[in-house]
C-alpha cells in the first residue's frame, strides 16, 4: 500500500436476517477504508441469494466451509441466533479471520428448572465465553464485540463531559425497552439462551459496564468492575392483567423466556447501575441513560429523541415514510428520529470495526466487555431464581 491509498479489508457475513441488513448498510458508511463484501453464508442458501442479490453482493457460500477456507477475508461478521456465537467464532479465528459477533455474546441454550441448575448455568456461559476468548488469544486475531450502546453519540459526549469535569459516577439509570421483538427465535431460551433481560439488557449494561471501565482508566486506581448483582424477572405478557384485557396491543408468543427483567448492579467502587429491559412496552423503542455523578446529571435520549417532531391526522400520511423503529402508528406526534442509525451508534461501530482490522488495534467493544456482561446477566439470572443478591467474581 503506498502512502496515498486506502487500507482496504474484506468482510464475508454469516447470516441474512435483520442484523445482518442493519451492518451491512453501516459497513456502506465507513470512511477512509475501503471495504469490499466478499460474501454471504446462511443455512437457508435461498435467503442468502435473496440477500446477496438486494445488498450487491457476488458470492454466496454454499458451506461453512467454504467461507473459512476463503484466504482473501480479513473478517467475518456473524449476525445469527445466539445459539450459534461460539461455535462460528471459534471456527472463524481457527481459519486466521478477525470476527465480529453480535450481543449478546454468548449464553446457555437449555433453560435450568432449578437452583443447582441455574448456578451450572452460570458456570456454562462462562466456560463458552472463555473457550471464545481462548481461541481469539490463539489465534492473535481479534474479536469485535457489537455493542452499539458503546458508539452511540449520546455516550461520547457523556464520556467528554464526565472526563472534562472530573466526576465520578455514582449511579446510572439506563433502559432498553421494545414493543415486542423481531425474531421468533428471542423468545425460546434454546435459540436465545434468556429473554428480555439478556436480549435487551444487555445493551444498557454493556454501556453502564464500558463507562465504569473507563472511568477507572481516567482516575487511575484498581479497575472498576461489576461486583454483584440482584434482579427480577417476570412474563408480563402471561400475567391476569393482560390476558383479561382482550384489547391489548403488545406483540405475544414467548415460550419460555421472560418479557420483563430489571437489575441491579454494584460496582466494585461501591457505585450502582439500575438496569430496566423488557418487551412489553408501546410506543416504539425506548433506549435512555441517566448518569449521576458527583458533578453532574447527564440525560441521553437515544430513541426517541425530539431532533425532529412530525404531525399529522392522517395515519396514511407518511406510511411511506420511516418514522423510527417498531413505533405501532404514524398519526399524531412523532419522534421521527433523523438517523436512527447514527443516533444508536451503528456507523461509528462499523468505523471502529474496520480501523481495528485496518491498522492493527483493539476495538473499544472487546471480547472482555462481551464476557463481562455475560457473566452479569446469568448472575442476574440465578440472582433472579434464588431470590438473593449474587456476587460477581469479574
Amino acid at each position: 500500500m503506498t502512502k496515498n491509498e486506502k487500507p482496504k479489508i474484506r468482510i464475508a457475513l454469516i447470516g441474512s436476517g435483520f442484523s445482518a441488513t442493519f451492518h451491512i448498510e453501516n459497513y456502506k458508511r465507513v470512511h477512509g477504508i475501503e471495504v469490499e463484501f466478499a460474501g454471504v453464508f446462511s443455512r437457508d442458501n435461498q435467503k442468502a441469494k435473496d440477500f446477496a442479490q438486494n445488498h450487491q453482493i457476488n458470492k454466496v457460500y454454499n458451506t461453512l466451509e467454504d467461507l473459512l477456507q476463503d484466504e482473501t477475508i480479513d473478517m467475518v461478521d456473524i449476525c445469527t441466533p445466539n445459539a450459534l456465537h461460539e461455535k462460528f467464532v471459534v471456527k472463524v479465528l481457527q481459519s486466521n479471520k478477525h470476527v465480529a459477533v453480535e450481543k449478546p455474546f454468548t449464553g446457555v441454550f437449555s433453560k435450568p428448572k432449578n437452583i443447582d441448575e441455574w448456578n451450572q448455568c452460570l458456570k456454562k456461559a462462562l466456560t463458552s465465553a472463555d473457550n471464545m476468548i481462548k481461541a481469539e488469544t490463539d489465534s492473535k486475531k481479534n474479536i469485535l464485540y457489537a455493542e452499539n450502546w458503546v458508539y452511540a453519540p449520546g455516550i461520547s459526549k457523556a464520556i467528554s463531559l464526565l472526563n472534562s469535569s472530573k466526576s465520578r459516577i455514582l449511579r446510572i439509570v439506563a433502559e432498553e425497552s421494545h414493543s415486542g421483538t423481531h425474531s421468533k427465535y428471542a423468545m425460546n431460551w434454546a435459540t436465545s439462551g434468556g429473554g428480555s433481560l439478556l436480549n435487551k439488557g444487555c445493551h444498557p449494561l454493556g454501556g453502564s459496564i464500558y463507562l465504569k471501565h473507563l472511568e477507572g482508566s481516567r482516575t487511575s486506581i484498581n479497575p472498576i468492575k461489576p461486583d454483584w448483582v440482584q434482579a427480577s424477572t417476570e412474563n408480563l405478557t402471561k400475567s391476569a392483567a393482560f390476558i383479561q384485557d382482550s384489547n391489548n396491543l403488545i406483540r405475544t408468543g414467548w415460550v419460555d423466556c421472560e418479557d420483563w427483567g430489571h437489575m441491579i448492579v454494584g460496582f466494585s467502587d461501591g457505585s450502582l447501575a439500575q438496569i430496566g429491559a423488557n418487551d412489553t412496552s408501546l410506543g416504539g423503542i425506548n433506549n435512555f441513560m441517566t448518569i449521576y455523578s458527583t458533578q453532574s446529571v447527564i440525560k441521553i435520549n437515544m430513541n426517541p429523541n425530539d431532533a425532529v417532531m412530525s404531525y399529522s391526522a392522517n395515519e396514511k400520511a407518511f406510511e411511506n415514510e420511516y418514522i423510527r423503529e417498531k413505533v405501532e402508528t404514524k398519526a399524531g406526534w412523532q419522534y421521527t428520529n433523523p438517523d436512527e442509525d447514527w443516533m444508536n451508534g451503528f456507523p461509528q461501530e462499523m468505523q471502529d470495526f474496520c480501523e481495528s482490522i485496518a491498522y492493527n488495534r483493539p476495538p473499544l467493544s472487546n471480547s472482555k466487555l462481551g464476557r463481562s456482561v455475560v457473566e452479569t446477566c446469568y448472575s442476574a439470572y440465578l440472582s433472579a431464581n434464588s431470590g438473593t443478591r449474587i456476587k460477581i467474581s469479574g
